[in-house]
C-alpha cells in the first residue's frame, strides 16, 4: 500500500475512534472494537487472494482507532481538569469577551474568565450596554453547568458554565489579542462601507455572503431565506474562498513574483479566516484551499481524497468535538462530499458533457443537487425543514453569487481608499444583489412540498445506498469487469470454502 494510501485510512480509522467516544462508548469498549476490527480484516487478507495484501494493512491502521479515541478522551479531561470555575453561587467573577451574538432582546458574550477563575463561560445580559471583543467585564451573578440539550455543543466551544442576566461593568477595552481585534475592525469597516454605498437589505445581505455577518438580517428575512433553503449561501464555505483567492491573487499578480504572490495569498486566507471567526466550514474550505495553493506553488499533483481527509484530520486534531457536536462541520463535509463523489456519478448515469452551460447553470445545478442530497437528512434532522423548491432556488441564486461575492470585495476594497469610486461598483452589485434577493422572498413564500422529520434507519439506509450508488457507478466496470475479478471470484472462493468445510466434517465423522 502507498505511503498517502496508508495515510488516507489511517485518518479514517482515527476519526471513527474519535467518532464512538463522541457517542459515549468507554475506551474499553473502543479497544474490543478496534481488535475485533483487526481480526475481522486479518481473517479476510488471509483467506483473501485479490484484496489480502491491502486487508493486511488495514487490520494494522484500524489500531488507529484506539488513537484516536485516546485523543478524544484526554483532550475532554484536559478540557475539564483547566478550568476553574465556581458553581451554584453568586460570584463576582471578570473575564475578557472573545466573542458576540446579538440577539433579538439580548447580548450573548463568551468570555474568557480571569484569575483566580480560568475556562470559558457563556454569559447572557441585556442588549444594552453594547460589549466588544476584547472588553475586560466584571459579571456579579450566579454560575451553573450548562443544560443538558446545549451542553455538548458549547463544550465544543470550550465553554463549560453559563450565566444569565448577571451584573455588568466594563473594566476596560483592548485586553484581546491585538491581531484579532485588528481585523475585526477592518471587518467592520469592511461592513460600513457596504453600508453607506447600498440600501440596508442589499447591504446586509452583501454582508452575509462575504463575510458571513448575520447581524442585520431582518426576522422576516431569515425566515424566508430558511424556507427558500438558501440560509447557506451566508455561511462561509469554499466559494468564498475560492472568490476571495482569485480576486487577491490576481491582483497580486500583476504586481509581485509567483512565490510572494502565494505567501500574500495565504496570508489573506489565514486573516479572512480569523476574522470571520472561524466558522467549520470557512476553516474546511481554507485548508483545502492553501494546500491546492501550495501543491501548485510546488508542482506536485493532488488528491481531493486526500486533501478531504487531511483537512478533516486537522480540524478533528485542533478540536475532537467538531466531528459530533458541530453542525456547520458536518454540513460543509457533507455537501463537499456529494459535489466530489456524487456529482461524477450522476455525470456518468446521465452522460452529461462537461459543458457548464449558459451562466454555468448545468455545472451549478449538479453541484447543488449533489451537496442537498448529501446534506438533506442531517437538515431535516437538526432543522425540521426540507424544500424540494431549495433546488430550484439555488439553481437561480449561484449563477450570480460568485460575481456578486467577487464584485463585492472589490467594492470593499475601493471604498475603504475612496467612498465615492465605491458607489459605481456598488451600482453594479445592487443589480445583483436585488436580483438574489428577489429569489429568496419569491421562494420563501413556498409552503409546500416538504419534509420535516425522518427515523434514524431511515437516514441509515439512505446513506448507505447513496455510498452503494456511488461504488457500483465508479468502481464497478473496473473490479467487476476490468480486472476480470467478477461474480465469478466470488463464487470460486465460496466454493472453496464450502469444500474445505465439508471435508472437515467427514474427517470428524
Amino acid at each position: 500500500m502507498r505511503i498517502y494510501d496508508s495515510a488516507f485510512y489511517a485518518i479514517i480509522f482515527f476519526l471513527a475512534g474519535v467518532l464512538l467516544s463522541s457517542f459515549g462508548l468507554n475506551f474499553l469498549t473502543i479497544i474490543l472494537i478496534a481488535s475485533l476490527t483487526a481480526v475481522l480484516f486479518l481473517c479476510g487478507a488471509y483467506f483473501g487472494k485479490y484484496f489480502g495484501k491491502k486487508l493486511f494493512w488495514f487490520s494494522g491502521l484500524s489500531l488507529f482507532i484506539i488513537v484516536g479515541s485516546f485523543y478524544y478522551f484526554f483532550y475532554q479531561a484536559y478540557q475539564i481538569e483547566s478550568a476553574k470555575i465556581i458553581f451554584n453561587k453568586e460570584i463576582v467573577f471578570k473575564g475578557v469577551v472573545v466573542k458576540t451574538a446579538p440577539q433579538s432582546n439580548s447580548q450573548k458574550l463568551a468570555v474568557e474568565l480571569a484569575n483566580p477563575l480560568a475556562g470559558k463561560i457563556s454569559v447572557q445580559i441585556r442588549p444594552f450596554p453594547k460589549f466588544n471583543y476584547g472588553d475586560l467585564v466584571e459579571f456579579k451573578g450566579i454560575v451553573k453547568t450548562p443544560p443538558s440539550a446545549s451542553a455538548a455543543s458549547l463544550s465544543k466551544d470550550g465553554i463549560l458554565a453559563v450565566s444569565e442576566f448577571p451584573q455588568t461593568k466594563l473594566i476596560a477595552v483592548n485586553q484581546g489579542n491585538f491581531i484579532k481585534a485588528s481585523l475585526l475592525s477592518f471587518k467592520g469597516n469592511i461592513i460600513k462601507v457596504f453600508q453607506k454605498v447600498l440600501p440596508g437589505e442589499q447591504a446586509a445581505f452583501l454582508s452575509g455572503i462575504t463575510l458571513g455577518e448575520r447581524a442585520e438580517f431582518s426576522k422576516e428575512f431569515k425566515q424566508q431565506m430558511s424556507q427558500s433553503g438558501t440560509t447557506h449561501l451566508v455561511a462561509l464555505s469554499g466559494y468564498n474562498i475560492s472568490v476571495l483567492v482569485l480576486v487577491v491573487a490576481g491582483a497580486l499578480s500583476y504586481l509581485f513574483s509567483r512565490r510572494i504572490c502565494f505567501w500574500l495569498t495565504l496570508t489573506v486566507i489565514i486573516g479572512f479566516v480569523l476574522m470571520t471567526g472561524a466558522e467549520a466550514s470557512v476553516v474546511r474550505a481554507a485548508i483545502m484551499g492553501s494546500i491546492v495553493l501550495l501543491a501548485s506553488q510546488v508542482n506536485r499533483a493532488y488528491s481531493f481524497r486526500n486533501i478531504i481527509a487531511v483537512a478533516a484530520f486537522l480540524m478533528v486534531l485542533t478540536n475532537p468535538k467538531v466531528l459530533v457536536f458541530d453542525v456547520g462541520f458536518q454540513l460543509s463535509f457533507l455537501a463537499l462530499l456529494g459535489i466530489v463523489y456524487f456529482s461524477p456519478s450522476v455525470k456518468k448515469v446521465l452522460k452529461l458533457t462537461d459543458d457548464p452551460g449558459i451562466f454555468s447553470w448545468k455545472e451549478n445545478l449538479l453541484a447543488t443537487v449533489s451537496a442537498q442530497v448529501f446534506v438533506a437528512p442531517f437538515l431535516i434532522s437538526y432543522f425540521g425543514n426540507f424544500s424540494f423548491f431549495s433546488l430550484v432556488a439555488n439553481v437561480l441564486i449561484l449563477c450570480a453569487v460568485p460575481l456578486t461575492m467577487a464584485l463585492g470585495f472589490i467594492t470593499a476594497g475601493i471604498g475603504l481608499l475612496s467612498l465615492n469610486l465605491a458607489i459605481i461598483f456598488g451600482w453594479l452589485v445592487n443589480i445583483l444583489l436585488s436580483y438574489e434577493i428577489s429569489i429568496i422572498e419569491i421562494f420563501g413564500k413556498f409552503d409546500f412540498l416538504r419534509i420535516s422529520s425522518l427515523s434514524v434507519w431511515l437516514v441509515i439506509t439512505y446513506y448507505i445506498l447513496l455510498a452503494g450508488f456511488i461504488i457500483y457507478v465508479d468502481y464497478y466496470p473496473a473490479i467487476f469487469k476490468d480486472s476480470g475479478r467478477g461474480m465469478e471470484f466470488f463464487k470460486n472462493k465460496l466454493g472453496k470454502i464450502l469444500l474445505s468445510l465439508k471435508i472437515a466434517i467427514k474427517k470428524k465423522m
